[in-house]
């Protein structure tokens, strides 16, 4: 036999032919058994009947010799149709190990686009169109650890991503909007480094005390056993050469707790020390955004103390959240004080879904620190009152339509109490 046509068998058993793999294998082999087994049956058959005629004497060795290898062929037989099953298919991947072949860099995104209408008193009204243009990067180092980078429009700015659209069709500023690792030091526990996330907890999500757009730089830690929270930050603020550092050291203790009727709340406290403060020149650019300044520095030092409490609900279907948040700062005995209220109804999720809020804040001009507060209430910074109006609705799926409307009033600490009108109209897209 020529080695065209030898055969062994594989792991299972089952015959293999050179030059055939898979389906055609078994299927030419299942054939040829097929084939083998129907010409011997026939012919045992027909032998077997011859045997049958017989006499019995008319018996020899010869015969019963013939008997027993015709009985081992059949045997033969049935044992290579076993093997010539076809082999079993492949094992379904589970979810687990498919989940483990999942890519190890995520990328996402998300561009705004903006309308803005400004109306202060004193001042030309403003309209302008901006836009706002952020994509990022995130990976697993190894099962604990996470790196984070995000670039994102609006240059150097600490509260705002914004670009307008001006200045002769310019290119656009890009800048690091995030860069940092997180340890997932424990089950309850992480450590973040870097420019981060804000890691301080915003009641209602209100920019009271932060704006949105600060992404602080230092190391966080954040405590989460369910009912208790605890976040605690060291950040670096400014450093000189001429003088000592400011730093940020914030703290904050939180409880969450669920009622019978469908009630939850959210309360704690949080305290926030700014180092260096009096006697140097504000933060970022200098500018006091209504704290108190005399020849240019600033005459106060900042310790902020902030107790605030969340409360949520559903009446019907429609989901239900207040807040309150205050806040004074140790350190001054005037103008001291600051504090937000408010009230949302709905919540956006799918296509068609929606949510409304209104807030009323009062910031007194030394009661936090203004460069890093809301930077569209009352045009950013301190010493302002008033509301403020937000909507928003879900046109598809990562498409969101909305607008906020600031209605306030600014220069009190003078009793000036200047009108500050604002609209912004919002769409904004994800990826």
């Amino acid at each position: 036999m020529t080695k065209t046509h030898e055969r062994k068998k594989n792991e299972r058993g089952a015959i293999e032919w050179p030059g055939q793999t898979g389906p055609q294998k078994n299927k030419e082999i299942n054939d040829m058994v097929k084939t083998t087994k129907v010409a011997t049956l026939v012919g045992l058959f027909a032998t077997s009947a011859a045997f049958a005629a017989l006499p019995a004497a008319a018996a020899n060795p010869e015969i019963e010799a013939l008997k027993a290898e015709l009985a081992r062929l059949a045997q033969r037989i049935s044992e290579l149709e076993a093997g010539s099953q076809p082999a079993l298919a492949p094992k379904p991947v589970e979810k687990q190990e498919m989940a483990k072949s999942s890519p190890a860099v995520k990328v996402k995104g998300d561009f705004r686009y903006r309308y803005e209408f400004i109306d202060e008193q004193n001042s030309a009204t403003r309209n302008r169109n901006r836009m706002r243009a952020r994509v990022g990067v995130s990976g697993k180092v190894n099962d604990a650890v996470t790196a984070v980078v995000q670039l994102a429009s609006g240059g150097d700015d600490p509260v705002s991503t914004n670009q307008t659209l001006d200045d002769s069709f310019s290119t656009k500023d890009l800048g690091i909007d995030l860069a940092y690792v997180t340890w997932q030091a424990a089950e309850n526990i992480e450590v973040t480094a870097g420019k981060m996330k804000n890691p301080l907890h915003r009641a209602g999500g209100n920019a009271l005390v932060w704006d949105s757009d600060l992404n602080p730089e230092g190391v966080a830690l954040r405590i989460d056993r369910g009912r208790v929270f605890a976040n605690a930050a060291g950040l670096f603020v400014e450093e000189r050469s001429s003088s000592e550092d400011s730093f940020l050291l914030a703290a904050q203790l939180g409880f969450n707790t669920e009622f019978e009727n469908g009630m939850d709340m959210k309360a704690g406290v949080g305290y926030f020390i700014y180092t260096n403060t009096a006697g140097n020149s504000p933060f970022y650019d200098g500018s006091a955004q209504g704290n108190t300044v005399v020849g240019g520095v600033l005459v106060n030092d900042y310790k902020e103390l902030e107790v605030f409490a969340e409360l949520g609900m559903m009446l019907g279907e429609l989901p239900v959240s207040v807040f309150a948040d205050w806040l004074q700062n140790t350190e001054v005995d005037a103008f001291d004080t600051a504090y937000a209220i408010g009230v949302k109804l709905g919540k956006t999720s799918a296509p068609g879904s929606w949510d409304f809020a209104w807030i009323y804040q009062d910031i007194e001009a030394d009661a936090l620190i203004g460069t890093f507060s809301n930077s569209d209430f009352s045009g950013g910074g301190t010493d302002a009152s008033g509301q403020l109006f937000t909507g928003k609705y879900v046109v598809a799926k990562n498409w969101t339509a909305g607008f906020t409307y600031f209605l306030n009033e600014t220069d009190k600490r003078a009793g000036a109490d200047n009108d500050y009108r604002r609209l912004q109209a919002d769409l904004q897209f994800k990826f």
